[in-house]
């Protein structure tokens, strides 16, 4: 390896740990909520700003991010983004009160919707060749995930010795190494293009995008039948299709669209982006069910259960690292169909856990689930991704974040819906006081809470046992969403990887003759 080579694998990790600061800020802030809301006196509807803030301003920014990067310099607004990200950080750690964090992390947020797309946007334009840019979009991929499993752990071990504001802290290194690695190693790049700005385009995107992730959001918080559920979901969907018919129309006029439609005729996009969003599904699932399992079961704290998900991130690595091993064009759809039955045959295993199992089970099919992760992911991510242009990858880039954005947020939402259905519906508290019972009802850590509280040892059983089996009902849904995205993964996968060609920036055929028509121009 040359030292042009060596620099651009050191600037490959550092936007790596960029990315990892990006996914733990997503989960990392939940353990700290108790804390939060004592030290800040904040409400439950501020509480619930603190966490949204971050995820609706992702959502409204990251297509003009991507934009905006490849009309004025991807690098350039890259640092600037990272210099955002590490100052909100610590304007979070400090904040004095819940209006003051809630601003922050907003500003997190918008800093998050422009690292996310031109950190990939970067890569894609200083990895060449075929198995490089590859092996690349699978480091970003598993940074990505990474963060989500690492939040709760690095949490939890921080609250054990800091106050809750060190859950920002954390951020300020791995940005300044991000800022150094960045400032020093990566070469500006920008289209060649004329890039206007679609302002119209720009609007609508955004503010559909903010529309269907807060209906997302609210439909956890409120259910389905919710008004604040239902508007914003409709007025998101209408403005998503004014959105498309805006593109349509300046498309025909000649301009430059936001986003050319024609990147959605694709195959390794379409279906690399949408088996993407469905890796969000498993995860989120778990993520959602086993906090709640080992705190609430097995009677672990914020630290303890975040070390007991080691075992996922061991496989997800393990996973990744077997498939960055492999030829770039080695099974492109074979490896993504493998991964997700993985997948799935670990959250089948996971129905069988019980209130007695051992952790030691629980660690077996964490393995398995990590595994799949790593193998589907970073395969599905490269198929979306290595068919865009390097003119126009900010953009491009920015589309796939945002079907991964809003897929996840309703997904998770549907979760947990399911889940908690489950749980109130087997949780039978006859002859219960009804406030008992309303209590018990809204979470099994409420359960569990009312129960030692009254020191009742049989709603304790109660309370657990519902919980098992809303955990199974949610599992069995993510285990057969996860066969289906390999049945989808082995039906629908280009046959052979499509990279744009390098001369003329037009994309490959696939086996089938089908036109790859992933560049955003």
């Amino acid at each position: 390896m040359n030292d042009e080579q060596s620099r651009t694998w050191w600037a490959l990790g550092a936007i790596g740990l960029s990315l990892l600061a990006v996914g733990v800020d997503a989960t990392i802030l939940n353990v700290a909520l108790p804390t939060v809301s004592a030290d800040l006196d904040a409400s439950t509807s501020q509480l619930q700003w603190i966490v949204d803030a971050f995820t609706l301003v992702l959502a409204a920014a990251l297509l003009p991010a991507g934009l905006l990067g490849d009309k004025f310099g991807r690098k350039k607004l890259l640092l600037a983004a990272l210099v955002l990200f590490g100052a909100a950080s610590v304007l979070c750690a400090f904040s004095g009160s819940a209006g003051q964090l809630i601003a922050a992390r907003a500003a997190l947020g918008l800093a998050a919707a422009f690292v996310v797309p031109l950190s990939t946007s970067v890569l894609l334009n200083l990895f060449g060749t075929e198995a490089e840019r590859t092996k690349a979009i699978g480091v970003v991929a598993v940074s990505q995930m990474l963060g989500l499993p690492l939040g709760p752990i690095v949490g939890g071990a921080l609250l054990d010795h800091f106050w809750w504001g060190s859950v920002f802290l954390i951020n300020v290194p791995l940005v300044l190494l991000g800022v150094l690695a960045v400032a020093k190693l990566v070469p500006e790049s920008r289209s060649g293009e004329r890039v206007t700005i679609d302002l119209g385009g720009v609007a609508l995107s955004s503010a559909g995008l903010a529309a269907l992730t807060y209906g997302a959001i609210e439909a956890g918080e409120k259910g389905w039948d919710s008004t604040g559920t239902v508007v914003p979901l409709l007025a998101g969907a209408a403005l998503t299709g004014l959105f498309v018919l805006w593109e349509l129309r300046v498309t025909a006029a000649g301009r430059d669209p936001l986003v050319d439609l024609g990147l959605f005729r694709g195959r390794g996009f379409v279906w690399g982006s949408a088996l993407s969003t469905l890796v969000s599904f498993a995860m989120f699932g778990l993520l959602f069910a086993l906090p709640q399992y080992f705190q609430a079961v097995l009677g672990a704290d914020a630290l303890g259960t975040g070390l007991r998900l080691l075992p996922l991130i061991g496989g997800l690595l393990a996973g990744a690292g077997v498939i960055n091993k492999m030829p770039a064009r080695l099974g492109p759809r074979a490896v993504p169909a493998l991964g997700f039955l993985l997948v799935s045959a670990g959250l089948f295993m996971g129905t069988a856990t019980g209130t007695d199992s051992g952790y030691g089970y629980v660690a077996i099919w964490l393995v398995v689930i990590g595994a799949g992760l790593g193998l589907a992911m970073t395969r599905s991510m490269a198929a979306a991704l290595n068919s865009l242009s390097e003119e126009r990858s900010g953009v491009g880039s920015a589309v796939v974040q945002a079907l991964r954005q809003v897929g996840g947020a309703i997904g998770v939402a549907v979760l947990g819906a399911v889940a908690n259905s489950a749980y109130r519906g087997h949780l039978d508290l006859a002859g219960t006081p009804q406030r008992i019972a309303d209590a018990a009802g809204r979470s099994v850590s409420a359960g569990v809470a009312v129960a030692a509280e009254l020191r009742d040892p049989a709603l304790l059983e109660e309370v657990r046992d519902a919980f098992m089996t809303a955990m199974h009902t949610l599992l069995s849904v993510c285990s057969g969403i996860s066969l289906l995205a390999a049945l989808l993964a082995a039906a629908f996968m280009p046959r052979r990887t499509a990279v744009p060609d390098e001369d003329t920036g037009s994309p490959e055929e696939d086996a089938g003759g089908t036109p790859v028509t992933g560049s955003v121009t």
